[in-house]
């Protein structure tokens, strides 16, 4: 480790700057767990980048998935969503969120795995699909085994929005990208060989372990240094060049790609997943002639969250951050889950300072 971090400090002081940008939410943990930053030389910034699946759910899908529970239909969704606010509450009383919303007397169980409830027969049931390609192949199986249980998909695919975020940052102004290794695993290494090519970044492809991520910079700050932008696989031990060929079928099969709105940005063309039409009988969209809002500007007043997801600001820079926006009590989205990186600055920069 130490060998790798000298050798990062050498190359560094032949570059005038170099801006990495991390996708997963898993690495900025690790980055800010381990004070990765307080080991890299000062001309060596990592910027955090809209890895965080429930940071970008549309305020309208979560107010619509209230107004379900509220009316009878149980909502089933994971607990990093359960605090997730909606828009409505902003402007009329309304549940803010899907706890609110339970506490008002709506049906909402908050599930580890969504096959918990596919035996369960005694009420209309819908599950809010939260997530980037890791987590549809959890929603593949509940759909596979049970056709009482309508599917809310929030499901978004996550090269479009890579393109969309360097896009917003200008030409230049990203010089290295450390790739998911999570979503990596189900869509391939191959997935990002775009950025190299069409972008001219180089991307590294990293696990989550400390040492990983460092091993990553440590790629990155070499290629950049020589000009040289390629795509480098160091999770290999995990993804694979063509990815999970598999799971890939499968959601060929159930899902179709269409323009989708993201919280905070608006609509991001192919971008998202929703069932297909022969499926309808299992799309709560049809089932509840659900309609969304395109999500530009649903995140509540003052919330910079679409900044910070973006990569343009810092979590601190935010007015209600560890303010009026706390873990235990989230203002915005950023601090719902353990992947917003306002939650994961909070937690380890906020605490600190008791």
């Amino acid at each position: 480790m130490e060998k790798i971090i000298e050798y990062i400090r050498k190359v560094s002081e032949k570059l005038d700057k170099a801006r990495i940008m991390t996708f997963c939410g898993t690495h900025e943990h690790t980055i800010a767990t381990y004070g990765i930053r307080s080991i890299l030389p000062e001309n060596i910034e990592l910027i955090p980048g809209p890895g965080c699946p429930v940071c970008i759910t549309p305020a309208s899908i979560i107010d619509e998935a209230i107004s379900l529970a509220l009316n009878g239909v149980e909502v089933i969704t994971f607990g990093d969503s359960f605090k997730l606010p909606g828009i409505k509450w902003t402007k009329k009383d309304y549940p803010k969120n899907l706890m609110e919303a339970k506490e008002r007397g709506g049906l909402v169980r908050v599930v580890y795995s969504p096959l918990e409830v596919i035996k369960e027969k005694d009420k209309e049931k819908v599950f809010l699909a939260i997530g980037f390609e890791t987590t549809v192949p959890a929603t593949i199986s509940l759909l596979e085994r049970s056709s009482n249980i309508k599917i809310l998909s929030a499901h978004r695919l996550t090269p479009p929005v890579m393109k969309y975020a360097l896009e917003k940052h200008g030409k230049g102004n990203i010089n290295g990208i450390i790739a998911p290794g999570h979503v990596s695993a189900i869509i391939g290494a191959k997935s990002w060989e775009f950025l190299p090519k069409e972008f001219g970044i180089p991307t590294v492809i990293s696990g989550f372990e400390p040492t990983d991520v460092i091993l990553s910079i440590a790629e990155l700050v070499m290629m950049i240094k020589n000009g040289d932008a390629k795509l480098v696989n160091t999770y290999n031990r995990v993804v694979k060049y063509e990815g999970n060929v598999r799971a890939q079928k499968a959601i060929e099969h159930w899902f179709e790609v269409k323009d989708a709105s993201w919280r905070g940005f608006g609509i991001i063309p192919n971008s998202g997943l929703f069932l297909k039409e022969k499926w309808k009988y299992l799309d709560a969209y049809w089932q509840y002639g659900l309609k969304l809002e395109e999500g530009e500007n649903d995140n509540p007043p003052g919330c910079r969250c679409a900044e910070v997801t973006l990569g343009m600001t810092k979590p601190n820079d935010c007015p209600h951050f560890l303010k009026g926006c706390i873990p235990e009590r989230p203002y915005g989205p950023c601090m719902v889950s353990a992947e917003g990186t306002c939650r994961i600055w909070a937690m380890v920069f906020g605490r600190k300072k008791g």
